[in-house]
């Protein structure tokens, strides 16, 4: 068999959970079924990956100070110098593979700050090298959201139209891809690539109340918040202090938990808003490290979408803070819809009461969880049956 060669590509590696999740969940497919597969990433965090998932990885960009602000000419000119290399930098990936992946995320979506030059470029790079080399681009389950600003919708909506696969992880992502003018006919929905890894048992509360875990986030709005960021951030923060007291004064033990680096500094400030040897921080690096927090709690209250989904994964019940209907879809489809509360306007109180009737529920809604990711697992089992068939049609054995 002559050895396919895969590329994954997206940013990966770069300190979030989530990503690097639908990272390991392709990268387990790839393994199980196609282990012939000589994989490497173009990736935000190369060092990371490779460390991590053990593959080759190439840096996304030419200019390393990506992602820093440019504020002085030399680094506006690197920027946009930059913008230049990068094209014949993912054009030269791109043709020394057979097919390249973009493994899950929200690529599709501006639901948190993002900028037209940055990542949307970067996939419309891939997706453009992707049709001119012949080169299969697959966006495999992916999310996708309305955009307002025009470049960024744009570049979406070009990426979307030269991939030669896509799927999503909801069927929000689709319509709105659909509104955006793309043919969505033959596009499939499947639950998220995270619900295919495994998962540790959930252990039932029993005896008086446990631990609650607390997932938290640097929120500050999305792309169309940027002139009240601070605003919304501290609305989040203050509110989020005030549940996670209340909950100490209950005499619950509290287990703070992130799915970002850049979601330490929230962490801080509630250790230090809320001194009580009751708070303590996991220190976690996988989803399956939060996946094992999770199962070990009582119940969960989290606002990062694959903190979410690690606490339905696991079947423990979870109140979810949300700042996208991402999250709302998500907790509808796996029957949890009423237990949403808004990022932008968290009140404590009112949060605190979908909490103790959370868990008042606990036991029924454990056995809908439990219903619900069978459900999942067999829809992802049809999806990477897929594809197989799609991407790997042309396996040719040496003659």
């Amino acid at each position: 068999m002559t050895p396919v060669r895969v590329g994954v590509f997206g940013l990966l590696g770069s300190g979030n959970l989530g990503n690097d999740g639908s990272l390991e969940a392709v990268l387990g497919y790839l393994r199980a079924e196609h282990p012939e597969a000589v994989v490497d990433a173009l990736c935000g965090g190369p060092e990371a990956v490779t460390a991590t998932f053990g593959i080759p990885a190439t840096r996304l960009h030419w200019y390393r100070g990506e992602y820093r602000t440019a504020s002085r000419a030399g680094a506006v000119a690197g920027k946009g110098l930059g913008k230049l290399v990068d094209a014949f930098r993912t054009a030269a990936w791109v043709r020394r593979h057979d097919v390249v992946i973009v493994p899950g995320m929200g690529v599709l979506e501006a639901t948190l700050p993002l900028r037209p030059w940055g990542f949307p470029y970067a996939l419309f790079l891939l997706c453009a090298s992707g049709r001119l080399l012949r080169t299969p681009v697959a966006l495999v389950g992916v999310g996708a959201a309305p955009i307002v600003d025009r470049p960024t919708r744009a570049l979406v909506r070009w990426s979307a139209r030269l991939a030669a696969y896509r799927s999503y992880r909801d069927a929000q992502s689709r319509d709105a891809m659909r509104a955006m003018g793309v043919d969505t006919a033959r596009d499939e929905v499947h639950p998220d690539l995270a619900f295919s890894l495994p998962a540790p048992p959930a252990s039932a509360p029993s005896g008086p109340p446990g631990v609650v875990c607390v997932g938290v986030m640097a929120f500050h709005g999305g792309n169309d918040d940027r002139a009240r960021a601070e605003e919304i951030h501290r609305r989040y923060l203050d509110g989020t202090i005030r549940f996670v007291r209340a909950l100490v004064e209950d005499g619950r033990p509290v287990r703070l938990l992130t799915g970002d680096e850049v979601d330490r500094p929230v962490v801080a400030a509630i250790l230090d808003a809320v001194d009580s040897p009751l708070v303590t921080a996991a220190e976690t690096s996988s989803l399956a490290d939060l996946m094992k927090e999770m199962a070990a709690a009582d119940s969960v209250v989290a606002i990062r979408y694959h903190n979410l989904i690690c606490a339905l994964k696991t079947g423990t019940p979870v109140l979810a803070v949300t700042y996208a209907a991402k999250s709302d879809a998500l907790m509808t489809e796996m029957g949890l819809g009423a237990y949403c509360h808004p990022a932008r306007e968290v009140d404590a109180d009112r949060l605190l009461e979908q909490f103790r009737d959370l868990e008042k529920r606990s036991t029924e809604l454990r056995q809908t969880l439990a219903d619900r990711n069978r459900a999942a697992a067999r829809q992802l089992a049809h999806h990477f049956t897929t594809l197989t068939t799609t991407l790997f049609p042309a396996y040719r054995k040496a003659s």
